[in-house]
C-alpha cells in the first residue's frame, strides 16, 4: 500500500448552485475508479471537508466516465450572493478535493 493525494490517481472539477457545491471526481483509469468507488465515500469526504460542509454529502457513480460525483450540502455559507467567505461559489471545492491522502495498492499505480 502506498499513500497518495488524489491528484496523483484523479482530476477534479468543481461548481456550485445556490448553497450546495458539487465535486466530481475523475480517475485516471478503471482500476483506480473501482477503488476509489469502495474508499472515496460520502463519509470520508464530508470528513476532509470539515468545517467547510455542514450539511449531507451525496455521492453519484459514473462508471461509464470512470468518475463519481459528489453534491455538499451547505457547504457556501449560503451561496454566492450571501456569504463573506472567500469562495462563495465552490471553484475550489475540486482543488481541496484533490488534497485528499489515500492509501492505495501500489500495483493500481503502475498502470496510469
Amino acid at each position: 500500500m502506498k499513500k497518495v493525494r488524489l491528484y496523483e490517481i484523479a482530476y477534479a472539477r468543481s461548481g456550485d448552485k445556490g448553497d450546495s457545491s458539487n465535486v466530481g471526481v475523475i480517475a485516471k483509469n478503471k482500476k483506480i475508479y473501482e477503488y476509489l468507488k469502495q474508499h472515496l465515500t460520502p463519509e470520508t469526504v464530508k470528513k476532509h471537508f470539515e468545517g467547510i460542509v455542514q450539511g449531507e454529502v451525496e455521492r453519484f457513480l459514473l462508471p461509464n466516465i470512470n468518475a463519481i460525483n459528489f453534491i455538499l450540502h451547505n457547504s457556501l455559507g449560503g451561496g454566492g450572493t450571501l456569504s463573506l467567505i472567500s469562495d462563495s461559489q465552490g471553484k475550489t471545492h475540486g482543488q481541496i478535493m484533490l488534497m485528499f491522502e489515500i492509501e492505495i495498492p501500489e500495483e493500481l499505480l503502475k498502470d496510469e
